[in-house]
């Protein structure tokens, strides 16, 4: 009995701590003159505790086992929702597709760049007695 408590608790308390970083960044995105959603900028300030350690990632870690868990359950009403605009999105299939492959390249082509300046050769340390060409 205890432990079912104890488990109940710790299932609650994560959904809370989520829950009240969710709000915290609708709150902090309705404030903001930017169109930064408020899911976003919760995240964000969840990433933030749970980075510099304020919040234990024990107490969320059954919260988010089970949203990701069933994560993709939860984007079934989002798709249905999208074929709401079914005839928007066939008119402007094409300018979409062009969209969606000229980001990607940009994105690999960033990604590629930033690798290769991060990773890129680097000179071997040796020892002052040992020679470079052996």
């Amino acid at each position: 009995m205890g432990t079912s408590i104890s488990l109940a608790f710790q299932y609650i308390r994560a959904f809370i701590l989520i829950y009240l970083c969710l709000f915290a960044g609708n709150a902090i995105s309705s404030l903001l003159p930017l169109t930064i959603p408020g899911s976003i900028i919760g995240m964000l300030i969840l990433f933030g505790l749970l980075s510099t350690q304020i919040l234990p990632f024990k107490w969320v870690k059954p919260g988010c086992n089970i949203l990701i868990r069933y994560m993709a359950l939860l984007f079934v009403p989002i798709g249905v929702g999208v074929m709401n605009y079914y005839a928007q999105l066939r008119t402007q299939f094409g300018p979409l597709v062009v969209s969606c492959l000229v980001s990607t390249l940009v994105v690999l082509l960033v990604v590629a760049y930033c690798s290769h300046y991060i990773h890129g050769e680097r000179g071997v340390v040796t020892d002052k007695g040992e020679d470079k060409n052996d």
